[in-house]
């Protein structure tokens, strides 16, 4: 029960409806608050207990101190949580398992329940293994029910055993895009003890990019599959309260851009600003003039930039798009009326207050890419040839000769204001953006290697060639204005005669059914399938690393003669290793680029003046002649896009097709494990778990597992992407009777902790300084004599064999990327109890905390190459019993002692940020301090 201490409890009537709300207007001080904190206002004010939320918390953000750094915490409670397969399917086991361990406890296995709207997407398992035919779709769809049909029978039994929890089924969206268009309530009704309440919709989602439904005014970010478990359960969400970054927009975008543009633009400005750990919001003259699905999009990418949220106020474009896609009016009417009672309505002519400022006219931004392997690399689209140029060096080495005539020129024009930034952005001591044309302008390496097809083609492939050319994910395919770009691009390549070239793997996966329903209305499904972008799923493909296999004969020649080739996806991650094993240069673009640069077939062309190829009369065609006005995408939207598509689509979206609904689910409360299951196996985590935990001890005798460097993500750290035969992973299915065909991908066998474990570490493209020379998850293991190369999988087994703690050292900026568990969960697991860094991201340090493992930091300015460490040392830690006593602890002393006896000391800093993180530390992590608390309730 709340305890309303600020008398905050009123009603609001809409339309003869009555709901009860809480007035954010009755905290002074709340006139003042930006969007977002007005936001948690009203959520604290409304789950007020006295014990957790306190009047205390509710006026200290009452007063909110702008310029001040963060250091109190609030106790976040989020209306619902949204979950992709990928990372939900963990939750679940994770779920089931509790409900065994709340019995072994003395506890109620009832009480192991989402108190809280929970609902999954599967979007992240349907791959790309077939293409450009017009049955891709079925075929895929049918092998994805093929692949994973033991997860998919899991899933159902945990829509009928759990409470509050729904699943839409394969083949339906994007969990981002079907949260904007159908799950997100803006404003959410919902009945409490009885009574009808009213507040802001918010929530956490298993998938970083979650962030997408902050275009719709929603306050919601990434957590881990372990904090999203814990909000389920009821348990709310510990966080500082944050700066806020104000950014303003003005102007509007210029005739030739779209919103990737735009979003490459804000994404660069942002990491150069630094926004890592706080809120972005939008306001100004501009946001009038930034669409909707534009807004999503900006808000989808907040993780490459590094902000937890990046949230637009509610206004009429918020409602235009409810009412669009399908939203009855009766909630539109309570979003509208809500909103202005609050004062969350956008007033543009009042300038909130923020901690920090940016300011943005849309009308400089230009055409843009990102890559080849970070999304805040932007290159102006004018100069990407030169900037493929330079960075083929890294992949391919330097040419003999000095750059062309062509890059002098294009050198000597750039406008060196505009900078392509290498700049992490994840800490403020990050160094600064570099700026293409800086240093030595090289000319390109060739080594063109004769292909011939199955079907009689041949041609010559060469450095830079792009083999994968894909519209995919979530960032651009929810925005009508890119994608039915994208197939007017189509439409008039195919009337000029050109096709993609036979060496680009083409792929189509929008967001949502709508798109294929008004491509089809406005009669553009036949020119997309023409130059082979053709359906190939609705889901998250490409961007995750669900390409599927390349031409075989192009993956040949690219293997046997080490060709550096590209990638082209309008998606929104493009990591090394990510995207293709095949593939080094990943490069993110507009849905209508990726066409272009399918038709192209390279990254080695100056788009602006060189042709794609030649019309049916031999006469040179180039980007800008079939390139749409904005007037022409306008008209076809205006023609082919109705709410009715969206009611008709959304209607019965938890049903799904025949495949799901003939799926045989198994029933009852407690989930019956199959012990001869690969894909879902019952987690060690609750084994042998006292009802009180042990005191927390001072770490000794450890080893180096692994030493890395800067910008390690989550990519790295988590199993994804293809399972290798000979990787530990591939031996354990071999050994349990899995065929090579059928080992599916990491992602999608997250729920059996065996695979996963083994593939921890295991990124083709991770580098571990203690074994140089090696590329992949591989180490040293100094249990045996002469410390000798091994998989970071068998040294750990053999180190857990002997008692040895293990840790991590690390650069910048570690653990960027997605919020993934099991990027925690494995480090957890191979027997890795705390690691060093010289900087977190957020969701991973959470993460880490969540599973029990220790986050500490270098000291300011120092590194484990500034220290001398270099991995074969044996570590100790002391003043790790402190948090026994309810206390953090600033620093921990670390000890190394090297092989001859030396020892090097140093200070730590300890990031476990929050009184929470320390409950959940202590308890060996956040999955047993809830059950815990459920089986002592």
């Amino acid at each position: 029960m709340s305890v309303n201490s600020f008398g905050a409890k009123s009603n609001l009537d809409v339309n003869g409806t009555s709901y009860e709300i809480y007035r954010i207007d009755a905290v002074p001080g709340s006139e003042k608050l930006p969007f977002s904190l007005k936001v948690l206002l009203e959520n604290l004010l409304r789950t007020e207990d006295g014990a957790n939320i306190t009047r205390e918390d509710i006026e200290f953000l009452g007063n909110w101190d702008p310029a001040a750094q963060p250091d109190h915490e609030i106790q976040f409670t989020p209306a619902r949580v949204i979950m992709q397969d990928f990372t939900g399917v963990p939750c679940v086991v994770d779920l089931a398992t509790m409900r065994e361990a709340v019995v072994a406890l003395g506890g109620d296995p009832a009480k192991v329940n989402p108190l809280s709207p929970a609902e999954m997407v599967i979007d992240h398992s349907v791959i790309a293994d077939v293409f450009g035919i017009a049955n891709a779709f079925e075929i895929n769809t049918d092998i994805e029910y093929q692949r994973n049909r033991e997860r998919y029978q899991f899933l159902r039994w945990g829509q009928t055993a759990f409470d509050d929890f729904k699943v839409v089924p394969p083949g339906t969206g994007i969990v981002h895009q079907v949260n904007i268009e159908h799950l997100a309530r803006v404003i959410f009704p919902r009945t409490v003890d009885g009574v009808l309440q009213a507040y802001p919709d918010t929530c956490v989602g298993t998938d970083s990019h979650t962030t997408m439904v902050n275009g719709l005014g929603v306050v919601g970010w990434g957590v881990g599959g372990i904090e999203a478990e814990a909000a389920m359960l009821g348990q709310p969400v510990s966080m500082l309260i944050p700066r806020v970054v104000g950014f303003k927009l003005t102007g509007k975008l210029p005739e030739g851009t779209t919103a990737t543009d735009l979003v490459l633009t804000i994404t660069e400005m942002l990491r150069e600003h630094k926004v890592v750990g706080k809120f972005v919001e939008f306001y100004g003259d501009g946001v009038a003039e930034v669409p909707l699905a534009n807004r999503a999009t900006i808000g989808n990418m907040s993780p490459e930039y590094g902000s937890t949220i990046a949230i637009f106020p509610i206004d009429e474009k918020t409602t235009d798009y409810m009412r669009l896609t399908g939203r009855d009016e009766e909630q539109i009417a309570l979003v509208e009326a809500y909103a202005k009672e609050q004062s969350l309505w956008h007033d543009p002519s009042v300038e909130p207050v923020f901690s920090e400022y940016i300011e943005l006219d849309l009308s400089t931004v230009v055409p843009s890419i990102a890559g080849p392997k970070r999304p805040q690399d932007r290159i102006r689209l004018d100069v990407s040839k030169t900037a493929f140029h330079q960075a083929l060096e890294a992949y391919a080495g330097k040419p003999e000769k000095t750059y062309s005539s062509y890059d002098k020129e294009v050198k000597q024009t750039m406008d060196a204001s505009d900078p392509v930034t290498t700049n992490p952005g994840d800490t403020d001591d990050s160094p600064a953006p570099r700026h293409l044309g800086e240093g030595t302008m090289p000319a390109r390496v060739e080594k063109k290697v004769p292909v011939t097809l199955e079907d009689g083609g041949s041609f010559d492939l060469d450095h830079g060639a792009v083999t994968i050319a894909s519209i995919t994910s979530c960032t651009n395919t929810s925005n009508p204005s890119v994608m039915i770009g994208a197939a007017l691009v189509a439409k008039k390549a195919v009337e000029k005669g050109l096709t993609r070239k036979p060496w680009v793997k083409t792929s189509l996966a929008p967001g949502s059914q709508v798109v294929t329903d008004y491509y089809e209305k406005a009669g553009l499904t036949e020119y997309l399938d023409a130059i082979g972008f053709n359906l190939v799923g609705y889901g998250c493909v490409t961007c995750i690393g669900n390409s599927g296999p390349l031409i075989p004969e192009v993956s040949q020649a690219i293997n046997d003669n080490d060709l550096a080739v590209a990638a082209v996806l309008s998606g929104n991650r493009n990591f090394e290793g990510r995207i293709n094993p095949d593939v080094k240069l990943n490069y993110l673009a507009s849905p209508m680029l990726v066409i272009v640069y399918a038709l192209a077939g390279t990254m080695d062309i100056d788009l602006f003046n060189e042709p794609l190829g030649q019309d049916k009369d031999g006469n040179d065609v180039f980007m800008a002649d079939i390139w749409p006005s904005q007037a022409e995408i306008e008209e076809v939207i205006a023609g082919s896009i109705s709410a009715e598509m969206f009611t008709s689509r959304y209607a019965d979206v938890f049903a799904g097709d025949e495949r799901w609904q003939n799926l045989p689910t198994p029933d009852g409360d407690i989930f019956e494990w199959d012990e001869d299951s690969t894909y879902v196996r019952k987690p060690p985590y609750f084994e042998g778990m006292p009802a009180q935990p042990d005191a927390v001890t001072d770490i000794s005798g450890a080893r180096v597992l692994l030493k890395l460097g800067d910008s390690v993500t989550t990519d790295h750290i988590s199993p994804a992407g293809a399972i290798k035969a000979d990787s530990p992973a591939g031996k354990y299915l071999i050994e349990h009777g899995v065929e090579r065909g059928d080992f599916n991908s990491y992602g999608s066998r997250r729920g059996n902790h065996e695979v996963m474990i083994r593939g921890t570490f295991a990124n083709i493209r991770l580098r571990n300084q203690i074994a140089p020379g090696t590329e992949g998850g591989f180490t040293r293991d100094f249990t045996v004599d002469g410390a000798p190369v091994t998989t970071v999988y068998d040294a750990s087994v053999n180190y857990q064999a002997q008692g040895t703690p293990l840790v991590v050292l690390a650069g910048k900026e570690y653990g960027s990327g997605s919020s993934r568990d099991w990027a925690a969960k494995g480090t957890a697991l191979l027997g890795v109890r705390f690691v060093i860094a010289e900087s977190y991201e957020r969701i991973h340090r959470s993460n880490l905390i969540g599973m029990g493992v220790l986050p500490l930091q270098f000291p300011e300015g120092e590194s484990a190459d500034s220290l001398g460490l270099t991995g074969e040392e044996v570590f100790s830690v002391e003043g790790v019993t402190e948090l026994n006593d309810g206390v953090t602890p600033k620093t921990m002393k670390v000890t190394a002692v090297r092989p001859d006896g030396s020892e090097v000391s140093f200070d730590a800093i300890v990031r476990i940020d929050t009184p929470g993180e320390r409950g959940y530390y202590v308890n060996g992590g956040i999955m047993q301090y809830v059950l815990r608390s459920l089986a002592k309730n």
